[in-house]
């Protein structure tokens, strides 16, 4: 029989390498932790300017103001659960500041609305990937009753293959239309109006990204 010699492999060096690689894991895991919190707060994410707009229409509905007095954050709708999906999220969303650093100036209220719907969709589409699993961290299906007669036989009966966002859309944010209605033409010109801007302004300025 072979026997093997445990001293000749578990040297000191190697023991330090255990021992340190292990602290070390530790404390990226604590840090992460610590990281993914702090990245899904509503103070981190307002930090860019530009995020301070879909702060101020989500301030005006129930997921800030609920009766009940649970208050939704920017993490809780938009980072997935779990350390190693919230990090990737975290990860991925790092494209937005790049947009940010170097895009168009979203700081801009005209330019910041007028890439809204774009915004918009992609934000729709991670829900629906995601089969809205944020949305049922703090809503349950069997549980929802509503106000009319019928909308708990709704959720129970006719929610088979959807998820949330295919029927609620429009509730934190500013309204846009469903990808599928929507008029780039028409936004344009809803965003000229409300900004005094001269027809064809809108165009101009999605073309060079500043006004």
């Amino acid at each position: 029989m072979i026997k093997l010699d445990a001293s000749r492999f578990i040297t000191r060096h190697v023991l330090f390498a255990l021992v340190a690689g292990g602290l070390g894991g530790v404390a990226l895991i604590f840090f992460l932790i610590e990281f993914d919190h702090y990245t899904s707060t509503n103070a981190f994410c307002t930090t860019c300017h530009s995020m301070t707009y879909a702060e101020v229409s989500y301030q005006d509905t129930p997921h800030y103001n609920s009766p009940s007095g649970v208050r939704a954050s920017c993490g809780d709708c938009h980072v997935s659960e779990g350390l190693i999906m919230a990090t990737y999220d975290h990860a991925i969303g790092s494209k937005d500041l790049f947009k940010q650093l170097f895009g168009p100036d979203y700081d801009d209220p005209v330019v910041n609305l007028l890439h809204l719907p774009e915004a918009a969709f992609a934000a729709r589409d991670w829900f629906h990937k995601r089969d809205s699993a944020t949305c049922k961290r703090c809503h349950t299906l069997e549980a929802i009753q509503g106000e009319r007669a019928n909308t708990a036989a709704i959720h129970q009966e006719e929610t088979e293959g959807k998820g949330c966002v295919e029927c609620h859309y429009n509730l934190v944010h500013r309204r846009v239309p469903t990808e599928q209605t929507f008029k780039r033409e028409a936004w344009n010109a809803m965003v000229e109006e409300e900004y005094g801007l001269e027809p064809g302004a809108a165009e101009r300025i999605l073309r060079t990204g500043e006004r």
